[in-house]
């Protein structure tokens, strides 16, 4: 067709019809058929279905692994502050041997649920096959018995009469290790005993097992050995005084005013810390671990949400006759804008939603997946003594997934953006020229 005839075509039709109102139902169409591309233009669909997938996967995947780190902290933290206190009383200047009054006058702080006296040392644990460094902490067995992921997670034996005897309670783990069971012997070996004209010589006592428990983490599963209060201060030497007060809030984030009145309840010099300053880099860590993960992830969908402008710029390209054919038909310029915006768009939503459904299916059912990959591999995917726990944990966010699909959403719009302008810029003659 000349440019003549073109012309003598597009100007007086466009002048004659008027234009339709916005996302008409004929742009739907038009944009529905450039999606359903034909068998010369697979080209441009398989760029298409590439973006589909990587927006998918790019939502799944963050989707998900946000959940699992969400997961590890929430386990990590409960974890941690199950077996440790929330505030951390020590003695200053003198000991505590007025241990009792002090953790009496903490408990009757409000928030606080409990406040325990305890004695702490390090010492090595052994049986006939094997042997391992150990914490033993000392402890009153009214005290054992009103921490929950203690006393609620005891396998085999059981506390009662705890405070009676001399024996003690140790980890799953470390049971496995040593190959004891209750009513086995323990033996702890501490490097500091009593002084003799040749030196320092090591303390060694054998405790039989009463009970073994199982909290799910590793470190404290394997490191950690309950023995009665009044045992550990003979076997550690403490002459009647305890190594710190552990207090237990029934809200972890409120140690600040839980320190204050700690501090002015006991009105003795006492060193005063809580669980942020102790563990503030491990969950420092995890959380730069985090950010850096969803920066790195959000590329994904970002590399998707190009490949919908590539997949467009050349939809257009091939379209070109087309839309000069829809322009002297009356088309405006925001119709074919529209019309593809709503193309690439769908790309988009279409892609988000199915990457929100699998990621909330995965995430939901990690632990079951790992399980049945690592029997069909015969390999362990989640090693407890590397990652602490001894489950897969994830825990979703409602208000992470909702950022992450309006993420994936915005960029699929701004992605279309530039070829839908460009397809509203092309000029029906021009187009039109070599037809």
């Amino acid at each position: 067709m000349s440019e003549s005839a073109a012309e003598t075509v597009a100007a007086p039709v466009a002048a004659k019809v008027s234009a339709t109102r916005p996302f008409a139902a004929f742009e739907w169409l038009v944009a529905g058929r450039y999606l359903r591309a034909r068998r010369r233009e697979g080209f441009i669909s398989v760029i298409a279905g590439f973006s589909f997938l990587g927006i998918m996967l790019g939502v799944a995947t963050l989707i998900i692994v946000l959940s699992v780190m969400n997961g590890f902290r929430k386990e990590l933290l409960d974890k941690i502050l199950g077996v440790n206190g929330h505030v951390f009383v020590s003695g200053m200047e003198r000991p505590l041997t007025d241990f009792s009054d002090v953790a009496s006058r903490i408990a009757a702080l409000p928030g606080v649920t409990l406040a325990m006296p305890l004695v702490e040392g390090q010492a090595l644990a052994s049986s006939p096959v094997n042997a391992g460094g150990i914490l033993v902490r000392g402890v009153r067995e009214e005290d054992i018995k009103r921490v929950p992921s203690i006393a609620g997670n005891i396998r085999m034996g059981t506390l009662h009469g705890f405070d009676e005897g001399q024996g003690v309670v140790i980890g799953k783990r470390l049971a496995e290790q040593l190959f004891l069971r209750p009513g086995d012997g323990l033996t702890l070996t501490a490097p500091r005993g009593p002084q003799t004209p040749f030196g320092t010589t090591p303390r060694v006592k054998t405790y039989p097992v009463r009970a073994v428990y199982e909290v799910g983490m590793s470190e404290f599963d394997s490191a950690f050995v309950y023995m009665p209060l009044g045992e550990a201060q003979a076997y550690f030497g403490r002459d009647g005084d305890a190594s710190a007060i552990e207090v237990f809030l029934r809200d972890p984030d409120m140690v600040e005013g839980a320190r204050a009145a700690i501090d002015q309840a006991i009105e003795r010099p006492v060193i005063i810390s809580d669980w942020r300053m102790r563990n503030r880099t491990f969950f420092g860590v995890l959380q730069v671990e985090r950010n850096v993960m969803f920066l790195i992830l959000t590329l994904i969908v970002l590399v998707a949400a190009l490949n919908i402008v590539s997949g467009l710029i050349m939809l257009v390209k091939d379209k070109s006759a087309d839309i000069a054919i829809l322009r002297t038909m009356g088309a405006t310029r925001g119709a074919i804008l529209r019309i593809f915006l709503i193309t690439g768009a769908a790309i988009g939503v279409v892609g988000t939603l199915a990457g929100l459904l699998l990621g909330i299916v995965v995430a939901v059912n990690v632990e079951t997946l790992r399980d049945f990959f690592s029997r069909m591999t015969d390999t362990n995917l989640f090693p407890a003594e590397f990652y602490f726990l001894s489950r897969l944990p994830s825990q979703v966010d409602p208000r992470e997934v909702v950022t992450v699909v309006l993420m994936a959403l915005t960029l699929s719009l701004l992605a279309t953006i530039y070829p839908a302008w460009r397809a509203a810029r092309l000029d029906p003659v021009e187009a039109l020229r070599y037809e």
